[in-house]
């Protein structure tokens, strides 16, 4: 089993940055691996993902303001997020996920909290 642990959360003003941090158990080389983020009442949805190469995509929502990167030597997946707005206000997820042969293997971890205000 693998374990997932976010870091670097908390509150910054519209415009500031942030760098949240997800830590693994174990090696996360073989996984794709992913940011997701839940707002109140709503629904968990993809931030960005990272492919085992290294090769990144992200929501239209956060396109251009935040990167996604990988270190598979510190076994760490990191959400890099400028030009914060309230709108991205939520719990961000760390998730990854991998195949072998017909089943999917999926691990996430607990959540750290985000909050864009003025």
């Amino acid at each position: 089993q693998v374990q997932l642990v976010e870091s670097g959360g908390g509150s910054v003003q519209p415009g500031g940055s942030l760098k949240l941090s997800c830590e693994a158990s174990g090696s996360l080389e073989g996984f794709v691996l992913g940011w997701f983020r839940q707002a109140p009442g709503d629904q968990r949805n993809m931030v960005a993902t990272v492919s085992t190469s290294g090769n990144a995509n992200y929501a239209d929502r956060v396109k251009g303001r935040f990167t996604i990167s990988r270190d598979n030597a510190k076994n760490t997946v990191y959400l890099l997020m400028n030009s914060l707005e309230p709108e991205d206000t939520a719990v961000y997820y760390c998730n990854a996920n991998f195949r072998l042969d017909s089943r999917k293997y999926e691990y996430w971890g607990r959540g750290t909290q985000v909050t864009v205000s003025s």
